[in-house]
């Protein structure tokens, strides 16, 4: 089987008529479709099983719902309901040596309170009407459902498989459906039938009334169980009343106030905790107005001394230096040449007087109040400490009304408690309800005991019904024409066992050192499985290490668990000859890097003739792009618009073109 194309109009969160060319080429085999977490790549996997199997198929969507409501919720939110949805898909098989081409068109839209589905399929291009209407048998033939479930698969089927204790059951419905052991069983069931019929047709009177008797007995103890089973309804009723009784006693004691009456200790010492906490924050307070924090007041007047004291040091300095120039402008006119004009001299020291002029002026104060030297700086440094303390004392009053109101809470909450002698009476009552629901439990289960005790009888009686059966037609059947048949069908019974027995060692055999090589090519760690068995009753797993010693599956780690799983389904497609597709949706959660290289580079590339492979940035990112870059035949990415909350393909990858469109 071979995908071609996939068409989606208005289906789940795609919008409008999105299309995917599938068909691949030799040894390209891969096509990689991206998307971020919730952009429809699981949709993808859906809409291929809808279009295939309609009410059947296994959508991860659907959940509980019916599948009127599934579809009519597929469509996209923009999407006109009247208009409705469609799936189109195109695929081939080869039929006696030749490709025969498939087009399945799946369509609904909502009518009304209804929903109107139709469904075409068209064979090499032209309609055909028989193979529509009988298109659920027919698909059958084609790719069972069952079957589909192990080629089509994502992070739910991989887990189940990782599960030790789950994969059995998976193990077992894939050998049965897809190596054909349960047609083999089939068979045998068949012929199982087919003798009993028989045996039915030859009964004598002796063993009919024996039969009769056998029927009344187990009708009889069908009436047995309908009696415990209304006796059980009856207790049932008896205990929701009994619970209802309780939850009215527990609500009229919590209204009583009982709630807290059991709280009580906690909340005085929460109010004696508030009280020591308020009362150290007051201390704190206290000692913060002892120091230097009511110089806030002052804090205006202060800055203008600070800038006062600050003019005052500049002053000095000024006159200081007025001082110090008048020596050094002496000694530069003394160090001028001979050769000087005399009116070169005067000109300087004209300019050096107008200079030592302009900066004696600076040393003069309107306001001089003799400060001592350095007060500036200690000024600016209690301006410091004031602001510190002023945001400490800011903090400390927030703590002190947030510590009052927990204490005024606990004094409420306090006066609410009701005393002893209110609530006793309640009390009372509420452990009286309580009782009852014991009671009431322990006859629920009595009965139940006797409805299973009933049950058991029943089979009992069932097992000798079919044993007088069996004995009545190995001892009965006269004609040799009915003995022929039934010695016949039980050797082709028998023989279908031992050819179904070997069928299943045979493809166990085979399926054990596909998954072993699978699994060994996967692993970072080397020589950590050397062999691999498959329990031909219980289809349970056993690894043994290369000790030869036994290695439980539940030990491994999340990501080698996964990689078992994954390896149990590339070698239930190498056994069935890879001839159908393989979808892996989100497949290298818990991985590290070297086994998703591992999974990139041995897996992706050989598990199957076509590959559809659903993955996020996270998992094909940039350099694993480039790794399985020789394997694609196509690549999309799904873009999704965050506004409408809708999803277009585009062709492309993240980090090639496509990373143009998924903006």
């Amino acid at each position: 089987m071979h995908l071609h194309n996939l068409t989606l109009h208005d289906f789940g969160a795609y919008k409008g008529r999105q299309a995917l060319d599938l068909r691949v080429k030799p040894k390209r085999p891969i096509v990689l479709i991206g998307g971020l977490n919730g952009c429809g790549k699981t949709t993808l996997l859906d809409a291929i099983q809808l279009v295939l199997y309609g009410p059947r198929a296994r959508c991860s969507g659907r959940g509980n719902r019916s599948y009127e409501n599934y579809l009519r919720e597929s469509i996209n939110r923009t999407a006109d309901p009247n208009r409705g949805a469609e799936l189109r898909l195109e695929f081939s098989i080869t039929v006696e040596g030749r490709p025969r081409t498939y087009e399945v068109s799946r369509t609904w839209c909502v009518s009304g309170k209804q929903v109107r589905e139709s469904l075409s399929v068209a064979v090499g291009g032209r309609h055909d009407e028989t193979i529509s209407e009988t298109w659920a048998e027919h698909v059958e033939e084609i790719l069972p459902l069952e079957v589909a479930s192990l080629f089509f698969f994502d992070g739910e089927k991989v887990e189940q498989l990782a599960d030790p204790q789950r994969a059995a059951g998976v193990i077992e419905a894939a050998v049965q459906s897809l190596l054909g052991v349960r047609a083999v069983e089939q068979l045998r069931t068949d012929l199982l039938a087919l003798q009993r019929r028989q045996r039915l047709s030859q009964e004598d009177q002796g063993i009919i009334e024996q039969i009769r008797e056998l029927k009344a007995k187990a009708q009889a103890t069908a009436q047995e169980i309908s009696d415990h089973s209304q006796h059980l309804e009856q207790a049932t009723s008896h205990l929701d009343v009994a619970q209802a009784q309780l939850a009215k006693a527990e609500r009229d004691f919590e209204r009583a106030g009982g709630r807290l009456y059991e709280e009580r200790r906690a909340l005085e010492a929460a109010k004696d905790a508030a009280a020591q906490h308020l009362a150290h924050t007051q201390k704190a307070l206290r000692n913060m107005a002892e120091g230097p924090l009511p110089l806030v007041l002052l804090r205006d007047q202060l800055t203008m001394l600070r800038k006062q004291a600050v003019r005052e040091q500049e002053a000095s300095e000024a006159r200081q230096i007025v001082g110090a120039l008048r020596t050094r402008d002496a000694w530069l006119i003394n160090q001028l040449p001979d050769g000087v004009p005399d009116q070169v001299r005067a000109e300087l020291k004209k300019k050096l007087a107008a200079d030592r002029k302009t900066r004696s002026a600076k040393g003069k104060l309107a306001v001089d109040l003799s400060l001592p030297s350095g007060l500036a700086q200690k000024l600016s440094a209690l301006e410091d400490m004031l602001q510190a303390d002023t945001a400490r004392m800011a903090e400390l009053l927030q703590t002190a009304d947030k510590t009052v109101h927990q204490l005024q809470q606990a004094e409420r909450q306090l006066a609410a408690v009701p005393d002893e002698h209110r609530i006793k009476a309640l009390i009372e009552k509420r452990q009286l309800a309580a009782e009852a629901v014991v009671v009431a439990r322990a006859t629920v289960h009595r009965h139940a005991a006797q409805v299973e005790e009933a049950k058991a009888h029943h089979r009992r009686l069932e097992a000798d019904l079919e044993r007088a059966r069996q004995s009545q037609v190995r001892t009965l059947v006269r004609e040799e024409e009915i003995r022929r048949v039934m010695a016949y069908a039980e050797k082709a019974r028998g023989t279908l066992e031992r050819f179904g027995e070997a069928l299943l060692r045979k493809h166990i055999s085979s399926l054990e050192v596909a998954v072993l090589r699978s699994f060994q090519a996967l692993m970072r760690k080397n020589g950590l499985i050397k062999d691999l068995r498959i329990d031909t009753d219980k289809f349970t797993l056993s690894l043994t290490n290369r000790d030869d010693e036994p290695v439980d599956p539940a030990r491994l780690s999340a990501g080698e668990r996964q990689l078992l799983a994954i390896s149990l389904l590339w070698g239930l497609a190498k056994v069935a000859g890879n001839r159908l597709p393989t979808v892996i949706d989100t497949p290298l959660g818990r991985l590290d890097s070297r086994h998703r290289e591992h999974l990139v580079d041995r897996y992706f590339p050989h598990a199957g003739r076509q590959v559809l492979l659903l993955s996020t940035d996270e998992e094909i990112d940039e350099y694993l792009l480039g790794r399985l870059r020789p394997s694609i035949a196509h690549s999309y990415v799904l873009a999704h618009d965050d506004t409408t909350f809708t999803t277009r393909v585009a062709e492309g990858y993240w980090w090639t073109e496509g990373v143009l469109h998924a903006v």
